[in-house]
């Protein structure tokens, strides 16, 4: 099942591990990705901590957890210091572009997030 937040993350969860990363509109907003700042494997995550920074042409901007866990792993595909490309984020937002992966430790956070018609209805009422 795929989750939003009102800070244009998006969040797979499959059993308890969960994919971060940004949204379609959040990497419009933010132009062309230039490094992304990746959180350390193995750390600890409380739900609304900056996980990474998303630095483009245009702005810098933080990445935070949606939900609490422990990093589990993070996308070495956009690591810049990895020989990665941080452009992924913007080509690949929905898929390949993916943050990193929490091991989440309470599963009942995913009841403040929004599913994907709620995150539409929402992103409606940016644009009014």
């Amino acid at each position: 099942m795929r989750y939003f937040t009102k800070e244009h993350e998006w969040i797979n969860v499959e059993d308890h591990l969960a994919t971060i990363g940004i949204t379609n509109h959040a990497q419009e907003e933010l132009g062309d990705v230039t490094y992304v700042e990746l959180p350390q494997v193995g750390q600890s995550v409380s739900l609304g901590d900056e996980i990474a920074v998303i630095e483009s042409t245009k702005a810098a901007a933080s990445v935070y957890a949606p939900v609490s866990g422990t990093i589990e792993s993070v996308n070495m595909m956009i690591d810049v210091d990895q020989k990665g490309d941080p452009s992924y984020v913007n080509r690949f937002a929905d898929t390949d572009g993916w943050i990193c992966k929490i091991l989440m430790s309470d599963s009942s956070e995913l009841t403040s997030l929004m599913d994907f018609d709620a995150y539409q209805n929402y992103l409606a009422t940016l644009k009014s």
